[in-house]
């Protein structure tokens, strides 16, 4: 299996204020550390439908962190305060699950893996 690789697209740094390197930096060690775990996971993983399922789990974790960074715009504009970096990150957590979206090898592994846990997740709450 093909390596993945993951970058923070430069649309977004260019949004950030001129006086934002750290930030800048922080997304690049973040999509790293995001990149590298998943590459490990792809690594051990003894087939492609077996990496889809943690790539799968990433998708989720990031989903998570881009409705958390989108509630934060409202509450930040409402306390008089500037909602950029949260922007920044909400847009870099969408444009990494599109990343993932656009690995023709996983693709097709990683719609099957939703669906399942879409079914598995009715099932169970369907009993209750």
């Amino acid at each position: 299996m093909e390596q993945i690789s993951l970058g923070v697209p430069r649309r977004i740094v260019d949004s950030l204020p001129d006086d934002s390197d750290a930030a800048a930096q922080d997304m690049q060690r973040a999509v790293e550390g995001i990149e590298s775990r998943i590459n490990r996971a792809v690594d051990e993983a003894e087939s492609e439908a077996e990496a889809a399922e943690y790539v799968t789990d990433a998708l989720e974790r990031l989903e998570s962190q881009l409705e958390r960074y989108d509630e934060f715009v409202p509450e930040l504009r409402a306390w008089g305060q500037s909602p950029i970096y949260a922007i920044a990150w909400r847009n870099l957590h969408a444009d990494l699950m599109l990343q993932l979206y656009e690995i023709d090898w996983l693709t097709e592994h990683i719609d099957r893996e939703r669906n399942h846990r879409l079914v598995e997740d009715g099932i169970r709450f369907g009993k209750r």
